[in-house]
C-alpha cells in the first residue's frame, strides 16, 4: 500500500502530505519538496504511514524531492534572519506610509528568490508604493498577501479564555466551519464575546464536543415542548445532556428535575388548550 509523510513548512502551518518516494524517513527530519513557489524546506511531523489512514481517496501525491543537507540547513538559518529584518523594515514602512493594514508574518522561499509579506486588513488597501519601498530595499521579488483573522491568530499565537495557549497556534493544522447552533446544541451562551476567540469569530473548540452532544441529546424533547412526566404534565425549560436530565415547570408553577427516561412527549393538549 502506498505511505505518505506529513510535513510542516512553518512552525504554525498546515501539515501537507507527500509521498516519501524511496526515502527512508523518520518523525523529525528535515527534506525538500518542490511547491507551487518554489523548492521548500520542511520537516517531518507525521512519519511514514498507510495512504488510506490519513488522506483517504488522494492519489497523484507529490515525491519528496531529498533529504536536506548542510547547505540547505544553512541557507534556511539565512532566510530566518532575513524575515525578522524584512518584517522590522515592513512594520515601519507601513507605520510611515499610514497603510491601514496589519503585517502578521513575512516568508522567505528556499532559494532567497522572494520574500512574502502576510498582512490583514479590513478592506482592500492599496500597498503599491509599500512593494516598491520593499523591492528597493531587499532587491528580490516581494509578494503581499492578505490573510484573515483567524490565519492570522494562528500565526501570531497567543492565549484563549481557558488560560491555554491558542488551538490554531498549537495543534489545529486546518480551520474547520463553526456555526453558533454548535454553541446553542452545547447550551451555551450566545452572547457573542462568551464564545468568540482572540481572533473575533467563533472559537474552534466549540466544534470538539458537537458531535458527541447531539448523540447525546437523541430522544431528549426539546426546550419548549410539552411533556409527561410521573409527577404530572409539564414544560421542558432546560436540559441537562451530560447528565441524561431535564428541568420541567410543572402546571403547578413547581419546576422539578427528571432523567430522560422519565419523561415522554405529552399527547394529550394542556388546560389551555381545552375548550370550555
Amino acid at each position: 500500500m502506498d505511505k505518505v509523510v506529513g510535513i510542516k513548512f512553518r512552525r504554525k502551518g498546515r501539515i501537507m502530505f507527500y509521498s516519501p518516494g524511496s526515502f527512508v524517513l523518520n518523525e523529525g527530519d528535515e527534506v525538500l519538496v518542490k511547491r507551487e513557489e518554489g523548492m521548500a524546506l520542511g520537516r517531518v511531523v507525521i512519519p511514514p504511514k498507510p495512504l488510506a489512514a490519513i488522506v483517504a481517496q488522494q492519489r497523484g501525491l507529490e515525491k519528496v524531492y531529498r533529504v536536506s543537507n548542510e547547505e540547505d540547513l544553512a541557507q534556511h538559518m539565512e532566510n530566518v534572519a532575513l524575515e525578522k529584518r524584512a518584517e522590522n523594515f515592513c512594520r515601519e514602512a507601513i507605520e510611515r506610509l499610514e497603510i491601514p493594514m496589519f503585517l502578521s508574518d513575512v516568508e522567505c522561499l528556499l532559494d532567497g528568490s522572494k520574500l512574502i509579506f502576510y498582512f490583514t486588513a479590513d478592506g482592500r488597501v492599496d500597498f503599491r508604493e509599500l512593494v516598491k519601498v520593499l523591492v528597493k530595499e531587499f532587491r528580490m521579488r516581494v509578494e503581499l498577501r492578505q490573510i484573515g483573522v483567524r490565519h492570522k491568530a494562528k500565526m501570531i499565537g497567543g492565549l484563549g479564555c481557558c488560560g491555554r495557549e491558542l488551538c490554531c497556534a498549537t495543534f489545529l493544522s486546518e480551520f474547520s466551519q463553526v456555526s453558533v447552533k454548535m454553541a446553542k446544541e452545547q447550551n451555551l451562551s450566545l452572547n457573542p464575546s462568551k464564545i468568540s476567540g482572540v481572533c473575533g469569530r467563533l472559537m474552534c473548540c466549540l466544534r470538539y464536543e458537537y458531535e458527541t452532544y447531539l448523540e447525546y441529546k437523541d430522544g431528549f424533547p426539546k426546550v419548549g415542548k410539552r411533556v409527561e412526566t410521573p409527577k404530572g404534565y409539564g414544560k421542558v425549560v432546560r436540559q441537562n445532556v451530560l447528565e441524561g436530565t431535564l428541568a420541567v415547570s410543572m402546571e403547578d408553577g413547581g419546576e422539578k428535575s427528571f432523567s430522560k427516561e422519565e419523561v415522554k412527549l405529552a399527547s394529550a393538549p394542556g388546560p389551555q388548550q381545552k375548550k370550555d
